[in-house]
């Protein structure tokens, strides 16, 4: 089978090695899709270096089928179409406060341990959310990105006919706006590259570019002066950080998406001032996955349009050198079998 490998670098190889029977407890995945992350890029430049093990087969966001089952797993079938949910939360303990998505030993499948970028993949069954038959398995790729868009949701309590700014246009941003819309709020986008901008309006979203407008006054504007009443702020750089508290309303709930690796300057007054509410969200958890199964099995949305290019697994490196030249895409596949 064919097997990808980072190599560090900026390398990529596409090795031929043996396909292994499963472990106890394990299921073999036939790996149809595998999405690349921002965090696969993170890795692919070299700044995750210290946590990965050389050379490792990455990648998390994907889909399936099952083509073997190993010892003591149950209640699944061969062909089954399937996702991976890549949180090994083995480690957990009562410290962690029954929260196992966020304990404090977990390990993220495809970052700590190999991933999906190869076509036949190891994993243990506790790690599977089952697909329906008729289930697009290209649309199902996206279901990991779509479910951290689901948790961030779910977290913020956003209510039908509020009010939703979500700072930064990338593939999480808008499947966050995606989400809140379909939620019944009305949806603004901030992103200052113009191709994204184009991007959320095929989407159906509201999106503008703060640098060539005032973000606040627009806001303003549109809700009567109530301001918005969730920022998801998903940019990741200190304009968003600054303009947040700014465009939040009395009472309103920031959600942080991005992850910000440095400590940031941000204006703690606001907070006090109009009763803010600053809330962390991480990862997702399992009824995330199954309402982003939901949400893909129904394909009422136009998830299809997400994604950018499908390239073959056996392309891995031109993919991400593509994608460091390539910026304005949203998420790009790679057909395992291929």
């Amino acid at each position: 089978m064919k097997a990808t490998l980072y190599e560090g670098n900026k390398t990529f190889t596409v090795i031929e090695r043996a396909i292994e029977e499963p472990k106890q407890g394990e299921v073999r995945i036939k790996v149809a899709y595998s999405g690349v992350c921002g965090t696969d890029v993170h890795i692919y430049h070299g700044m995750m270096d210290k946590r990965v093990n050389k050379p490792l087969t990455i990648g998390h966001e994907m889909s399936g089928t099952i083509d073997a089952i190993g010892e003591g797993v149950t209640g699944y079938s061969i062909d089954e179409k399937v996702v991976v949910r890549p949180l090994d939360d083995r480690g957990v303990k009562p410290s962690d406060k029954g929260f196992n998505h966020i304990c404090e030993d977990l390990k993220f499948i495809g970052i700590d341990s190999p991933g999906s970028m190869q076509q036949y993949w190891n994993i243990p069954a506790f790690t599977l959310h089952k697909l329906k038959a008729e289930t697009d398995l290209k649309l199902a790729a996206l279901i990991e990105p779509l479910s951290v868009a689901v948790h961030d949701v779910r977290l913020s309590e956003l209510k039908p006919n509020e009010t939703a700014v979500v700072l930064g246009g990338g593939p999480i941003g808008l499947l966050v706006a995606m989400v809140a819309k379909e939620k019944g709020a009305t949806v603004i986008v901030s992103e200052v590259n113009e191709n994204r901008i184009a991007k959320a309006k095929e989407l159906g979203l509201n999106a503008v570019n703060p640098t060539k407008i005032d973000l606040v006054k627009y806001v303003r504007e549109q809700t009567d002066g109530r301001l918005a009443d969730v920022v998801f702020e998903v940019a990741g750089v200190q304009p968003a950080l600054d303009v947040m508290t700014e465009v939040a309303g009395i009472r309103g709930r920031i959600l942080m998406v991005a992850i910000h690796g440095q400590k940031k300057e941000v204006d703690l007054f606001k907070f006090f001032w109009k009763e803010l509410k600053l809330i962390g969200a991480r990862v997702y958890e399992k009824e995330d996955y199954e309402k982003s199964i939901e949400l893909i099995t129904k394909n009422e949305l136009p998830f299809e349009q997400m994604i950018t290019d499908v390239q073959p697994l056996s392309s891995i490196q031109k993919v991400f050198e593509n994608i460091d030249n390539n910026p304005d895409g949203m998420k790009v596949l790679m057909d395992c079998q291929l």
